[in-house]
């Protein structure tokens, strides 16, 4: 039954009154008076009129209304509230704690970095400082006077420190950036502005679990193994030392003869409730191998035989990756692949602790093998050389040269056949066959010769330093030499046949072959000979000892000094002839002297040369910012001296000094040498200068 509402008194709207009936003149004249008094008994006895209500009569019945006054209900009483605890509200300061005092490091006008002034906090800090510069774009990009390009770089700076500070497990660290204002109380200059990073790093988390995956497979290796890979629960986490450890995991796989091994990326979960990052980085070691052979897929270019002749392993060697790589750079090294990729081929399959075995083999890419080469000289030593060459560098396969050459020049002509074999009968040994013909004509003496000299040696190359170097050769010349009398005549041609046999040996623990730092190096060469000069036979031995010591001073400063002492007892000067003789001045002797400008001379002032020499060089390498510190300065004072006798002497010492210049190239420093000849001869120039590849020694 719908409930509808009915209306409590029915009023007649025709014989409603009017509003002057209602409010009448005396309301109008006094409405405050008329209303305390309410509607006048004339009012009221008007037909019809309102009646004046009282608040406290009852209202009417209504029956059509069922529901019961608040009043007439018997509510059950409500069980009292316990009292609550008074309620505390946190403050601002509470919420975001006020910056700690703390200690900057002003990076350049535009930027400020602010850290803790209690250094446990943030004991990185150096080290953070050094790569936030490298990577920082308000540094990299310097507009000065731009405001909006400062904060746009601001942005992405404290970009940069928040993904910093995670690195080194800061993760719940605050930044408080601010651009234009660096200083307290400074009023914000826009034409200068500056941006400040207040660090706030906070605690640093650490390691909880680290998961290896599959890594106790490795068997009685693993203990070894998970040794290596030094990051423990508790140890504080570092992304830098993820990856560090990684690649050292990866090392000791490779060098454990686990040649498939493989390390999925490094996962770390960071939990904020522990304050921890477990990290889980999955490793499959696979099998333990043995090596055996090499083979190639060009057999007539590069035959695995060869191939395996020139590998550090002997068959049934335990796999090492570092024996890879090294066979890698060694075949690049021959210079007649152009790309190589070497691949393990199992031969037999691990059983149990046994290890397999694998082949390597290796597919070569051949480079060009031909080549022509021509260069043009000018000296003040030797005057103008035109040189020459073509070269096959696989024409007796494998790795067997054929090189043919020839110069010519002002002082010098020269032609020449050398055939070299590369890795012959073992790694690095080289055999060199080496015929010529040649005519000189220097101040000191004219020769016409024809030599052959054949050497079976291992030395040090670019790509592989060694620490021992040594020879062994035989040599054959037959020459006709001149030299000039008083008058500067040249005297009559004597006919020398010569045969040696030089031996040559090298200890090098420097740490640079063509730009040494430090370390040391000493080496000798000794060549017994006998020599027959028209019936008259001389037997002799020529002999020399080199010795240098590097030493850094700084950061890229280097002390450098070498010490030379040769010698040719058995027999006098006349028996000798004269371009086996001892000679001294030049690029790699005293600078500031002509090459073999110095030692004795005859009446015309040209040298004769000698049966000894001394020689001491000293100089400073002195590294300088130019060029990115490209570009480095040296200082030098060289000494030497050349006696007639078998004993050196400092009878006739000459000095130069000078200056040079060293430019930094990805192979080895350019050098250019400006020397003085300090007390110089009558026939010495003012000034020499040297242009080479390397240092002088």
């Amino acid at each position: 039954m719908a409930l509808t509402a009915q209306p409590v008194l029915a009023q007649d709207r025709q014989d409603a009154p009017s509003l002057e009936d209602l409010i009448p003149d005396s309301a109008v004249d006094n409405p405050e008076e008329w209303a305390r008094d309410g509607v006048t008994a004339e009012a009221a006895e008007q037909e019809d009129a309102p009646l004046p209500l009282d608040p406290d009569a009852p209202l009417a019945e209504m029956p059509q209304i069922t529901i019961p006054w608040p009043e007439q209900v018997d509510l059950p009483q409500l069980a009292p509230l316990e009292p609550e605890e008074p309620i505390e509200f946190a403050t601002f300061e509470e919420q975001i704690p006020p910056i700690p005092a703390g200690s900057e490091e002003r990076i350049s006008e535009e930027l400020v970095l602010v850290f803790p002034s209690d250094t446990s906090l943030f004991p990185e800090r150096d080290e953070f400082l050094d790569r936030f510069k490298a990577l920082s774009t308000i540094e990299q990009l310097d507009d000065e006077g731009n405001l909006a390009r400062l904060r746009v770089q601001a942005r992405n700076d404290e970009a940069l420190l928040q993904q910093m500070l995670r690195v080194y497990g800061y993760y719940d660290a605050q930044i408080i950036r601010s651009v234009g204002e660096v200083d307290e109380g400074i009023e914000v200059d826009l034409q200068d502005p500056a941006a400040r990073f207040d660090i706030i790093p906070g605690v640093r988390y650490r390691f909880g679990a680290v998961d290896l995956g599959n890594l106790s497979a490795a068997g009685d290796d693993f203990a070894a193994l998970r040794s290596v890979f030094e990051i423990y629960p508790g140890d504080p986490v570092s992304l830098d030392a993820i990856e560090t450890e990684q690649a050292d995991l990866d090392t000791a796989l490779g060098e454990s003869g686990f040649a498939f091994a493989a390390i999925e990326e490094p996962a770390l979960l960071i939990d904020h409730d522990r304050v921890e990052g477990d990290l889980t980085m999955p490793v499959e070691p696979g099998g333990k191998y043995n090596l055996g052979v090499v083979t190639s897929d060009l057999p007539d270019f590069l035959s695995g035989e060869h191939l395996t002749r020139i590998a550090r392993w002997e068959s049934g060697d335990l796999y090492r990756r570092s024996d890879e790589m090294d066979l890698r750079r060694a075949i690049l090294a021959t210079g007649l692949v152009g790309s190589v990729t070497l691949t393990p081929v199992v031969v037999e399959e691990p059983v149990g602790d046994q290890p397999g075995l694998l082949n390597m083999a290796a597919s070569l890419e051949p480079a060009p093998l031909r080549s022509l080469a021509a260069g043009i000289g000018i000296g003040t030593e030797t005057g103008i050389r035109i040189n020459g060459s073509w070269e096959h560098r696989n024409f007796f396969p494998s790795e067997g040269l054929l090189r043919v050459r020839g110069t010519i020049g002002t002082q010098e002509q020269l032609l020449g056949v050398t055939v070299r074999k590369n890795n012959f009968t073992g790694r690095d040994r080289i055999l060199t066959l080496d015929a010529y013909a040649s005519t000189i004509d220097y101040d000191a003496y004219d020769a016409r010769t024809i030599s052959a000299v054949g050497t079976f040696e291992r030395i040090s190359t670019l790509l592989f330093q060694k620490q021992l170097s040594w020879s062994v050769g035989l040599e054959l010349v037959a020459t006709q030499e001149s030299e000039l009398d008083s008058e500067g005549n040249a005297l009559e041609r004597e006919t020398y046949f010569v045969a040696a046999l030089p031996l040559f040996a090298q200890l090098d623990n420097s740490d640079d072959l063509l730009n040494p730092t430090e370390g040391w190096r000493v080496s000798a060469n000794l060549s017994p000979e006998i020599s027959d000069n028209d019936g008259v036979q001389s037997f002799y031995v020529r002999s020399q000892a080199d010795a240098s010591y590097y030493q850094s001073i700084g950061e890229n400063n280097v002390l450098a000094g070498r010490v030379r002492v040769a010698s040719i007892p058995g027999a006098q000067i006349a028996g000798i002839a004269p371009s086996r003789r001892i000679y001294a001045g030049g690029g790699g002797s005293v600078r500031g002297y002509g090459y073999r400008e110095i030692g004795p001379r005859n009446d015309e002032g040209n040298p004769i040369g000698g049966r000894s020499v001394v020689e001491l060089s000293a100089e400073a390498r002195i590294g300088t910012s130019f060029m990115d510190g490209a570009i480095s300065v040296v200082p030098f004072v060289d000494a030497g001296s050349v006696g007639e006798g078998a004993v050196p002497s400092f009878d006739s010492i000459k000095f130069g000094a000078g200056v040079g210049v060293r430019y930094a190239t990805g192979f080895g420093p350019l050098r250019l040498d400006v020397a003085f000849p300090v007390n110089p001869g009558p026939n010495d120039n003012w000034i020499a200068v040297y242009v080479a590849l390397g240092q002088a020694f």
